[in-house]
């Protein structure tokens, strides 16, 4: 009987050690959980048993090993979760590495300084597991957690954007660029952008969208034009959303909904109801120095359309080269009364109402916008005493007449006259009515000594009329020397108005500062 309490001593020992080893070993079971395997472009910052895994800094697993793929062209970071982590191997999950980083949306991961490099996760919505994850090479823009609406910008380049590029809703920041892709074909740019809630709400179906690329200034024949959002375009450029004035109240656009993204605030906010644009040309005999593609169409202040291409066109008849200019007319911008009197735009009414516009003296002509930056504009106007003309409406894109501006006018009128001028023989004329004087003289000598006395008073009063009118028909006679002298100064004149014409092609703000003192 005393045997026993010595039998259980000697079971103690064991017991207490087996206690301890769970002791031991129990935060190693509680914290052993699924395996998952993450790839990576590169191992950079990773190290097998130190880089941790964390979700909002909390540490949820750690990196055990890291391998080579079969075809060597990613890396095999084996991540293992702990156990109450083990829903972040829901199919979905997106992992990444935090590390320095300076990028265009600004400067993170400065705390990896201290604690070097770590996977950060973002758990899925997915119900089931998985074991292979595909690792994001930078951090994602937007969390599944942020509230918002993704949407879709179709532009015809990318410009100045780039991933992390803010978006702005008058010039409060909304939302930004997530991602961009070329699209199918290579003709255009699929820009996808994130609008955080509640700013979503303002993105409808009549939303427009256009680019904020750092600084936009522009010299046009407006004049000098500056437009920028902030100092981040700057930088990155930017995306503009805005409804236009007369937009009515409509529900949020569907998420993935696909919008224009135009190149300006002007061509994004050009109204809906402008209605097909009619292509025109307009030919000119003089230089267009100062008119660029863009350059608006004005008529009567009415902002008609604008020029979309420039163009040199030989005339072997003319023997001379014209400038050739593409317009695009929106005639709906002309009212609802022109709009109804136009009908189809290209029937029958439309071609006859254009007949009837041009023979009422309907032309083009170059003029002036900015004498600050010497930017021309094409104006539509109707200049009555202008010689009638005939127009193909057949031939398309039809052709409009023009006319010369002032300055080119007045230059084709004091030529016209100087060539005139020219064509007179003043030297046949001057000689020939020397010699009838000539002759006339020794005539009067002849008389002089047949007539009787008595006739001799009135023979000298002719005679002194006689000279007289010679004295003015002489080659050095001051009538002579003014007909000359006023030819010279067409002539100056002509040359002055061409120079002046040229120098102010080159220097229109000499209108407003004067010429400098090195012209």
């Amino acid at each position: 009987m005393r045997l026993r309490p010595r039998l259980a001593v000697i079971w103690l020992a064991p017991l207490a050690a087996a206690l301890i080893c769970l002791a031991l070993l129990a935060p190693w079971l509680e914290r052993s959980g699924s395996e998952v395997t993450v790839s990576f472009a590169t191992a950079e910052g990773l190290e097998a048993g130190k880089t941790r895994v964390r979700y909002k800094d909390v540490e949820i697993g750690r990196l055990t090993d890291l391998r080579l793929s079969h075809d060597r062209t990613r890396v095999l970071a084996v991540v293992e979760l702990d156990t109450f982590a083990e829903r972040f191997a829901l199919c979905g999950t997106r992992f990444w590495v935090v590390r320095p980083r300076v990028g265009t949306a600004g400067i993170s991961g400065l705390t990896t300084f201290i604690s070097g490099p770590y996977i950060a996760v973002e758990v899925g919505r997915a119900s089931t597991i998985c074991q292979q994850f595909a690792g994001l090479e930078t951090p994602p823009s937007v969390t599944s957690e942020q509230n918002g609406g993704r949407f879709v910008l179709h532009a015809s380049s990318l410009e100045s954007l780039n991933v992390g590029s803010p978006v702005y809703f008058r010039r409060v920041q909304v939302g930004q660029v997530l991602n961009y892709a070329l699209a199918r074909g290579g003709s255009a740019v699929d820009v996808d952008v994130f609008v955080k809630a509640p700013y979503d709400r303002y993105v409808t179906s009549g939303t427009r969208w256009w680019h904020a690329s750092g600084i936009d200034l522009r010299f046009d024949s407006s004049g000098l034009t500056l437009d920028t959002q902030s100092v981040a375009t700057l930088l990155s450029g930017g995306v503009v959303f805005d409804l236009p004035e007369s937009q009515t109240p409509e529900p949020r656009a569907a998420d993935g909904a696909a919008f224009a993204l135009a190149a300006n605030r002007t061509e994004a906010m050009r109204r809906a109801d402008d209605g097909p644009a009619a292509s025109v040309r307009m030919r000119f005999n003089g230089s267009v120095r100062g008119l660029s593609v863009g350059a608006p169409v004005d008529f009567d202040g009415v902002e008609l359309g604008e020029v979309t291409a420039i163009d040199l066109d030989f005339t072997p008849a003319r023997n001379r080269f014209d400038m050739v200019v593409t317009l695009n007319l929106y005639p709906y911008r002309l009212g609802r009364r022109y709009r109804e009197a136009l009908g189809e735009g290209s029937g029958a009414a439309a071609k006859a109402l254009l007949h009837q516009l041009v023979a009422q003296g309907l032309r083009g002509q170059l003029r002036m916008g900015s004498v600050l930056t010497g930017q021309r504009y094409v104006a539509l106007d109707f200049f009555p005493n202008v010689p009638a003309v005939s127009i193909d409406t057949r031939r398309m894109p039809v052709e409009l007449p023009t006319v010369p501006n002032t300055v080119e006018e007045l230059q084709d009128q004091l030529a016209n006259i100087v060539k005139r001028l020219d064509h007179v023989p003043f030297d046949e004329i001057g000689f020939n009515l020397n010699q009838a004087l000539v002759n006339a003289n020794s005539l009067f000598q002849r008389i002089d000594t047949e007539l009787v006395p008595q006739a001799h008073t009135t023979l000298a009063a002719a005679e002194r009329s006689f000279n007289a009118a010679n004295a003015t028909l002489q080659q050095d006679s001051p009538m002579h020397t003014d007909i000359r002298q006023a030819l010279t100064e067409l002539r100056r004149t002509l040359a002055a108005l061409k120079a002046l014409s040229d120098y102010l092609e080159q220097h229109p703000e000499s209108i407003v500062w004067g010429k400098s003192a090195d012209h």
